[in-house]
């Protein structure tokens, strides 16, 4: 490696490392966001898109159970444990996670049949904030990659209107384009206030976005689809 520009950092293409991942290191050692967060101690630099929401929209205000999809690496939740320290906090993801001190980590598929149980029982209560940072592992075809990340964001919601207390929130990661139609009129119908924000720390030229639902008007008479 070696300086380039005004201090930026140029990764040479090693022999067995590919375009894309040379391009995906240089990004990485050239984020502000990664570098803040190795210094200040979090696993991700997603923990500053949390901050970020919830100082624009007062989400963890107040909270007291939080669930956690996709909690992998763990940014996220140890951004809730920063700063609401008393709410209970519940985790899952496909993937292990290392033990953040204060949360309650599943390593089980979120789509499960078992997930819900397993998450209820592990929270003890009903969530107030249903948090979800989840997407579907990438397959190179834009069409199918947004099909199944918003597969995983309709679960998400339809585990929040089935599980979170009247008034509580929920948050999930969606991309360009926004909410889709039908998921937008389930979040609309069950919550107070429904919008999208693209925070600063997620890159300038990512197509990510979040859906911010809030103000849960108590449990609904929908059925999730078959």
């Amino acid at each position: 490696m070696r300086g380039a520009g005004a201090g930026r950092v140029r990764v040479k293409t090693a022999k067995n490392r590919s375009a894309q991942s040379t391009r995906w290191l240089q990004r990485q050692l050239n984020d502000p966001y990664v570098k803040q967060a190795k210094a200040e101690g979090w696993r991700s630099r997603a923990a500053f898109k949390l901050m970020e929401l919830d100082d624009k929209f007062g989400l963890l205000k107040g909270a007291r159970a939080v669930v956690d999809l996709g909690v992998a690496p763990g940014g996220w939740a140890q951004v809730v444990r920063k700063r609401t320290p008393q709410a209970k906090v519940v985790g899952i993801d496909l993937l292990p996670v290392d033990a953040i001190e204060g949360v309650s980590l599943l390593q089980m598929d979120f789509t499960d049949e078992a997930a819900d149980a397993a998450l209820a029982k592990a929270l003890g209560e009903a969530p107030d904030l249903v948090l979800s940072d989840m997407a579907a592992n990438t397959v190179g075809h834009a069409q199918t990659d947004h099909l199944r990340t918003m597969g995983l964001v309709e679960a998400a919601a339809w585990f929040a209107v089935e599980h979170l207390k009247p008034g509580g929130a929920f948050v999930a990661k969606v991309f360009a384009g926004g909410t889709d139609k039908e998921l937008l009129v389930l979040l609309k119908r069950n919550f107070a206030t429904v919008k999208h924000a693209k925070p600063p720390a997620s890159r300038k030229g990512s197509s990510e976005w979040y859906v911010i639902a809030q103000g849960f008007k108590g449990r609904s008479t929908d059925t999730p689809p078959e």
